[in-house]
């Protein structure tokens, strides 16, 4: 299967997994290992990769092919993305980076997209490959390609609701908007609910709450790592028109005539 392009990246997988919510590091590793994903996004105002004194997830990745994507979850402004990525960029040397600006902070955190787009545009000119979080609106997936993102992340329902994909069609509609990668961000709470996001033509997955707190994680990630390839091989295959009434599978021409007395 054709590799996932993300700026100057390439990758394997299109599964991309979370950090949050597992109950430790190992763990994290595990789950991330069994889903086989090349990416493992982790909250830097949250999670240690910088401080070589603390535990550091880093640490849990180094002799693997998994590439660490920090996310600015806490961020309520453009300026404090912007400083966090910075920050970030000095300690590590990472330059794939997934931008989130959250605008509702009490109950949905729904991004906030001007800000979004502000920041976008500032990190772009610093040579940052980037992977902007948004709502599933097409207008503004364009804008954020057009403000260098690398690949456009919609949600499909809020962070870690499990809700599964609430409007299709306009997953759909900023596919069609965009010529980068559309990973599908937020929202999915099982397998299945990958499966649809990559048949309707997904580029890629990402998946948190949905690993990290399933009953066995470990087999939920594999069920993800599957049902990711799945759902890709089903698009490029090409699904069957859907129709209103029955259409026989055997042909009915030459059918045998059997007498009557």
């Amino acid at each position: 299967m054709e590799k996932l392009k993300i700026g100057k990246y390439e990758f394997n997988s299109r599964l991309i997994v979370g950090s949050g919510k597992y109950p430790d590091f190992a763990t994290t590793r595990e789950a991330t290992l069994a889903s086989e994903a090349e990416m493992i996004t982790v909250a830097v105002r949250r999670v240690n990769i910088t401080n070589p004194d603390e535990e550091n997830l880093m640490d849990y990745f180094k002799d693997t092919n998994v590439q660490i994507l920090p996310n600015s979850a806490g961020c309520v402004t453009a300026e404090e993305a912007i400083t966090t990525f910075r920050l970030v960029k000095e300690a590590t040397g990472i330059d794939i980076i997934k931008l989130e600006v959250i605008g509702d902070t009490a109950k949905t955190l729904y991004p906030d997209v001007l800000e979004t787009l502000k920041a976008c545009e500032v990190l772009a000119k610093e040579d940052f490959t980037i992977m902007a979080y948004t709502n599933d609106d097409p207008i503004m997936a364009k804008r954020l390609e057009d403000a260098g993102a690398a690949a456009v992340m919609p949600l499909a329902a809020p962070i870690g609701s499990g809700l599964g994909i609430q409007n299709k069609y306009n997953v759909l509609f900023v596919k069609e908007a965009v010529n980068v990668p559309v990973i599908v961000d937020a929202g999915i709470g099982c397998a299945s609910d990958a499966a649809i996001a990559m048949e309707i033509g997904a580029d890629g997955i990402l998946t948190n709450t949905a690993i990290a707190q399933a009953k066995d994680p470990i087999l939920m990630a594999k069920a993800m790592r599957d049902a990711v390839r799945a759902g890709r091989m089903s698009y490029l295959a090409g699904r069957i028109a859907k129709k209103p009434f029955a259409t026989a599978s055997s042909p009915s021409e030459g059918l045998i005539e059997f007498g009557r007395s």
